[in-house]
């Protein structure tokens, strides 16, 4: 038991890894738009150890981003909520764990899809809720004159939401249709 925690916990910290090594290839389209490819690797480690270890491994991607100096800070809330907080809220996607996994071991192709799916969502919705959070208070004076903080954050963080959840997607259920093992963990 000792050794499948530990385990859990070693592949949570290569994932954070593999997700910040992704953070660092470019994706910006203009200012403040940015598709995050690091979502991929955390949602499948969602999928496979579910809401807990998902969530640890996403705290420690936050963290990395300022280990390795690639945070924008403003004001330490707003590092708090936007590194801490928001990347650690990617385990949401970990909440159909069961079912997904229960798809695969009844090899129901389209429940697999339904569920990543699902996850998805639920994790990039969870992450930039945060991010509009922090885009609207700490963020909102950058808005273009005359244009509302509100929807200024909304716009800017709800393109890369949904950029980032359409690429996270895609790419999961390319994984499922040709490694579906990486799915489910072998202990």
């Amino acid at each position: 038991m000792r050794n499948d925690r530990l385990r859990v916990w070693i592949e949570g910290t290569i994932v954070a890894a593999l997700a910040i090594v992704l953070s660092l290839i470019p994706t910006n389209i203009g200012t403040g738009f940015t598709i995050s490819l690091g979502m991929i690797p955390l949602t499948l480690f969602a999928f496979r150890r579910g809401f807990v270890a998902a969530t640890a491994a996403g705290f420690l991607w936050g963290v990395l981003h300022f280990l390795i100096g690639n945070a924008s800070i403003l004001h330490p809330l707003q590092g708090f909520i936007e590194y801490f907080v928001a990347f650690a809220f990617v385990g949401f996607a970990g909440v159909v764990r069961k079912p997904l996994q229960l798809a695969f071991k009844e090899n129901n192709q389209f429940k697999q899809y339904q569920f990543i799916l699902i996850g998805t969502i639920t994790g990039t919705i969870a992450r930039f809720f945060w991010h509009f959070i922090a885009g609207y208070y700490f963020w909102g004076s950058y808005a273009p004159e005359g244009m509302n903080p509100i929807w200024y954050s909304f716009i800017a963080n709800g393109g890369s939401a949904l950029a980032t959840g359409i690429a996270t997607s895609v790419v999961l259920c390319i994984m499922d249709k040709t490694t579906p093992t990486l799915f489910l963990p072998k202990n």
